[in-house]
């Protein structure tokens, strides 16, 4: 059974590359290139007109550039994919293209086979980045500072959660009440408080819910 060909648009503002890119594409048997322009504006307007299944995006075109464009087509035309293919090698450029739906992007360097191996990788719905790109945007990431892990038990107020790591440590209400200078009163209003929004019956769950989301291993009084 013949495989249909991967419907292909090329978006790109040089005429000599995106002529001699549309050149290439054509000679590859299972590839059909629907259509060549050169604005992001056109593209978006025949990537409606054409229905192709990639579009082969360069990122500086005139008027509209690439990554508007590719948020474009990809709001109109969901199911068609985006290559980038430009110059551009900043890492900020990819994420700004990935956020904006691309899911492929490589540098025009890129020989004749790794682009056609990214338009078939698109169409599969894979994301696909260069080597040089995939290089730069893994030393971007590692040198990001780490995301801030969500807050334990959010559900608790600050005393609350200083609360239940003291319990987690084995404090009693008499102990927490002489750590933390409140009154015997006030913290058996908060051991309550935490056991009803935590849904734990007693003691002894609240300190299980506590260790398993690490607290109790270190101290939690007050310097």
């Amino acid at each position: 059974m013949t495989m249909a060909a991967v419907r292909v648009l090329v978006a790109d503002d040089h005429p000599v590359f995106r002529r001699g890119l549309g050149m290439l594409l054509a000679s590859v048997s299972d590839i059909e290139v629907v259509g060549e322009v050169a604005t992001g504006t056109d593209v978006v307007a025949a990537a409606a007109g054409t229905a192709p299944d990639v579009v082969v995006m360069d990122l500086h075109m005139p008027g509209m550039d690439g990554i508007e464009a590719t948020r474009r087509v990809r709001q109109a035309c969901p199911q068609v994919a985006v290559l980038v293919l430009t110059m551009v090698e900043e890492d900020a450029a990819v994420l700004a293209a990935m956020r904006a739906g691309a899911l492929g992007y490589l540098v025009k360097d890129a020989d004749q086979d790794e682009i056609v191996r990214g338009i078939h990788a698109v169409v599969r719905g894979e994301v696909i980045l260069g080597p040089p790109v995939a290089r730069q945007l893994i030393e971007y990431l590692s040198a990001a500072p780490p995301i801030p892990r969500p807050p334990t038990f959010p559900e608790l107020t600050a005393r609350e959660h200083e609360v239940l790591g003291l319990i987690a440590q084995g404090q009693s209400n008499q102990e927490i009440a002489a750590l933390l200078e409140l009154s015997l009163k006030t913290v058996r209003n908060h051991v309550s408080s935490i056991f009803n929004k935590l849904q734990v019956a007693d003691r002894a769950r609240a300190i299980v819910r506590a260790r398993e989301a690490g607290l109790g291993l270190g101290p939690e009084a007050p310097a």
